[in-house]
């Protein structure tokens, strides 16, 4: 039986902190701020990177620094889950609220910009000669601030009994939990969930297709002229594939369990500490956003070597040719 202690050993109504052997919790710690660290890190060079050369602001790179940005608080957000390992909160009711409003917020963000992502993706595949009409920098600019503007609002509404009374129901001082209704799970499970797998998994199936046939037109035009050509498109769709399927997986992967938890069709409360694991999972996914949407780009390892070797700082080098 594992021991227990007070998480405020001077209030009798204080929550009890589970205490877990020293390895047990210094892992945990580890492993948390790692992924932390390492999700604000890989999210801050995407900024720095599309942000700084010129060349790199097209529609597509906007919206991949728009999820950078999203990502980036994520990684930040995953701070206060390692404060509460040991099940206590010490930073206060009010606090605690805020916490699962703007975890709220960033995540579903970056949900949103996913689908953004892939209507672009869709429109350039499927649409080529409309593209540079359809999706500006502009029309970018302004689905982004309506992705943050909604989420925010949506999380409010979701939360808007907590805000009022912050802490109400928590059973003892050091709690951090907010209510989560049926109709919460649902609408939560409806909008964040399934709405936006369904577009994302349609339009990159629809990607896909579009792509394999492209490719094998192509294939078949060039067949008597370069083998050599032949074998490298087939290459390309292999690792077209490759990549949406990543995508895709990945993706599901991170968020189902959440889902999985918090939509049981009953009244539930969502406690920080018992949710920590599919929480970090949830959060987790934007520290693999930057991998699978911009480390495959030669742009983007291009422009690490830059920050890196500190050329970045040098007159200039925003005009530097990045493609």
């Amino acid at each position: 039986m594992e021991e227990v202690e007070l998480c405020f050993p001077q209030l009798n109504t204080s929550c009890w902190k589970t205490k877990r052997p020293l390895s047990h919790t210094v892992l945990i710690y580890m492993v948390l701020s790692f992924i932390s660290l390492l999700t604000v890190t890989l999210n801050l060079l995407v900024i720095i990177s599309i942000s700084h050369f010129k060349q790199l602001h097209t529609p597509t790179n906007l919206l991949l620094l728009s999820l950078a940005v999203s990502d980036f608080f994520v990684g930040f957000d995953m701070l206060f889950q390692i404060l509460v390992i040991n099940g206590c909160w010490l930073l206060g009711d009010l606090m605690c609220t805020l916490y699962f409003i703007f975890d709220y917020v960033v995540t579903s963000t970056s949900i949103g910009i996913m689908v953004l992502i892939s209507i672009d993706r869709y429109v350039a595949i499927c649409y080529p000669l409309h593209y540079s009409t359809k999706v500006t920098a502009r029309r970018v600019q302004v689905c982004v601030s309506l992705c943050w503007i909604i989420s925010l609002s949506y999380s409010i509404i979701v939360m808007k009994e907590d805000l009022k009374q912050a802490g109400r129901y928590n059973s003892c001082v050091g709690e951090c939990v907010m209510s989560c209704d049926i109709i919460h799970q649902f609408s939560d499970f409806i909008v964040l969930f399934l709405i936006p797998i369904t577009v994302i998994i349609v339009l990159y199936m629809r990607v896909f297709v579009v792509a394999v046939s492209q490719a094998q037109a192509m294939r078949s035009h060039i067949a008597a002229v370069s083998l050599q050509r032949s074998v490298s498109v087939k290459n390309s769709e292999i690792k077209a594939a490759g990549t949406l399927g990543v995508v895709i997986v990945v993706f599901l992967i991170c968020i189902c369990p959440y889902f999985c938890v918090t939509v049981k069709g009953r009244d539930t409360f969502v406690n920080a500490s018992s949710a920590s694991f599919v929480l970090c999972l949830y959060d987790s996914n934007s520290c693999l956003n930057p991998l699978i949407y911009a480390l495959f780009y030669p742009w983007f390892r291009k422009s690490i070597k830059l920050i890196f070797t500190l050329q970045i700082l040098k007159p200039g080098s925003c005009e530097t040719n990045m493609l």
